[in-house]
């Protein structure tokens, strides 16, 4: 084996490695809706959980990623310790699809069938399809299909070239003696727990294992330890996405390392035993790609079945090790660990654009309720709800800015865009909630008062109001069509109350009914409750824009009047129930 060999070598490792990580994120976009399905299922059922972290890890091809975005769901209370002990085991069963996936290059015989198996012979045809779906295809779905199999073929083309290099290698007595050496246990599990904490990717070790068994000289005996080690190298990354995180996501992280530890010592005792009781002459014999996925998956498997039931005990143990602080921690609302996974970072998004909705409306409830009724203590908590939404609205604008420019699927990336416009409304109708405070204060500081008839008037404005927040509110979180075309109409009689209470209340003033101080607090009660609306208009042409897949507000609420069937209808309906006495 000369330099050019070496070269060749590690040409192929670059292939290898960059071909798994473009497949597996493009199936990890490809795959955004099912993650979040698989997500919504999670319960505290053990075996769910498990079957969750098998499936989305077979998915991504990546044990390492999917306990990355557990430790973040814990850190964002997505999961709880107990449901993510759960998942990380399944993910260590997952990621030996991968390797079995990789033995399909091992494949030896001379029949047609045998050899169009061999992924040299198909991956070619992958890769022209994958090439052409990349380049031509304006479906961002289609796109990352073509990308999954573009990945696919470099990184078999990177095995191939990669098993091709180390040939030589069977010829070199030092590198025999290397995997004699490793043939001691211990040396084994470190070099395997080292070359995975070094590239961060148990399938990756793996497949670099199985081209290395192209030369005749990796034996079984020394194969299992360094199987066994890259169970414990994967724990790296997780490890290293726990810094900063909250006590449950460290914890998780912990527990990734603990079940992967546990496991392997207690594997490795029995293999020691076992060679020391019995003659096991096939341990000697050379390894190939099949064994090498036959050894990973028996040792997956059997660890998940020795520790999942003791799931419980190993929570109580990891909270031992990292007890609770005295002073109690704030769980993250957002957590830019889910932007590796775009899909669930909008899921949380969403969640988080609800609470912001709460905030607000509960900020307008009281508000409204301190125009008559005004106390010191409403006016506290209602500018304590308008700084709750102005936090939200900052994490959330921050966040979504980053999730934008992610690549993720068209519907993903629209959805994104509509929650970035609702918040600002949100926040905007929050602050008009404390205009309304503030107008409330000042009358009750001022011991201003409104004639019988003003107050009237203003109940059957604020009853209209109240119902546009509700009505697209509601549509905002069921993304409910039919109840965002139905605000238009109605903000359109709130535009025509707010003209007829202006004229009237000058009217009132100029009989002397009405004080002018009076009048201005009146005027700005209008302007807010007006604007109100507006915002609330803007929610509606949000969810309208979203499912005609049209990111223009305006023209969607002017194509709303036209869409919208019965919005003459709606709208004498809404002019007949709030109309002025």
């Amino acid at each position: 084996m000369d330099i050019f060999d070496i070269l060749t070598m590690i040409g192929g490792l670059c292939l290898f490695l960059y071909g798994m990580n473009v497949m597996g994120d493009a199936l990890e976009r490809r795959a955004g809706s099912s993650l979040r399905t698989l997500l919504g299922k999670l319960t505290t059922n053990r075996f769910l959980g498990f079957l969750t972290g098998l499936a989305v890890t077979a998915v991504i091809q990546s044990s390492s990623a999917t306990t990355v975005m557990v430790v973040g769901f814990v850190n964002s209370g997505l999961l709880t310790l107990g449901q993510a002990i759960n998942v990380i085991m399944g993910a260590n069963v997952g990621t030996t699809v991968t390797a079995w996936i990789l033995s399909l290059g091992g494949i030896e015989g001379d029949s047609l069938f045998l050899q169009l198996l061999k992924p040299t012979s198909f991956s070619p045809i992958l890769a022209l399809i994958g090439i052409i779906y990349t380049m031509f295809m304006k479906d961002s779905k289609k796109k990352d299909t073509g990308l999954i199999m573009l990945g696919f073929a470099v990184l078999m083309f990177g095995m191939d070239t990669m098993s091709s290099a180390v040939s030589g290698l069977k010829d070199v007595p030092g590198f025999q003696q290397l995997f004699i050496m490793f043939t001691n246990p211990i040396l084994g599990v470190l070099a395997g727990a080292v070359l995975t904490g070094i590239i961060q990717s148990s399938s990756a070790s793996v497949g670099i294992l199985q081209a290395l068994s192209a030369t005749g000289q990796v034996s079984l005996a020394a194969a299992i330890p360094i199987i066994m080690g890259q169970n414990i190298g994967t724990c790296v990354t997780a490890l290293l996405s726990s810094v900063g995180t909250t006590k449950n996501a460290k914890r998780t992280a912990i527990v990734h390392l603990m079940f992967n530890i546990i496991g392997t010592v207690i594997c490795l005792i029995l293999f020691t035993l076992v060679r020391g009781l019995f003659e096991l002459p096939f341990l000697n014999n050379a390894a190939n790609h099949v064994s090498i996925s036959i050894c990973h998956t028996v040792f997956n498997i059997f660890c998940t079945a020795l520790l999942l039931p003791s799931g419980n005990l190993l929570e109580k143990l990891v909270c031992k090790l990292v007890p609770d602080s005295k002073v109690m921690e704030e769980i993250a609302e957002l957590d830019e660990r889910l932007l590796a996974t775009p899909s669930i970072a909008l899921e949380r998004c969403r969640d988080t654009a609800a609470k912001m909705a709460d905030a607000a409306a509960d900020t307008l409830k009281e508000a409204i309720t301190s125009i008559t009724a005004f106390t010191p203590e409403l006016g506290e908590k209602v500018r304590e709800l308008e700084n709750l939404t102005d936090h939200y609205e900052d994490i959330l604008g921050s966040y979504l800015v980053k999730l934008s420019a992610l690549r993720s699927s068209e519907s993903d990336s629209s959805e994104a865009t509509m929650l970035l416009k609702a918040i600002n409304d949100f926040e905007r109708i929050a602050d008009h909630g404390q205009n309304l405070m503030e107008a409330g204060q000042e009358m009750k500081e001022k011991e201003l008062a409104f004639s019988a008839p003003a107050r009237a008037e203003l109940a059957v404005l604020v009853s209209a109001v109240n119902e546009i927040v509700s009505l697209s509110f509601g549509a905002f979180l069921t993304k409910d069509l039919d109840e965002a075309y139905k605000v238009e109409p109605l903000e359109d009689v709130i535009d025509g109350l707010k003209e007829q209470m202006r004229t009237r209340h000058i009217l009132r003033m100029q009989q002397g009914n009405c004080s002018i101080e009076a009048g201005f607090v009146w005027s700005d009660l209008l302007t807010s409750l007006e604007r109100i609306s507006d915002h609330c208009s803007n929610l509606a042409g949000s969810v309208i824009d979203l499912q005609n897949h049209n990111m223009n507000t305006h023209e969607a609420l002017r194509s709303a009047r036209e869409a919208y069937a019965d919005f003459d209808v709606q709208y004498h309906a809404y002019a007949e129930k709030y109309r002025l006495a």
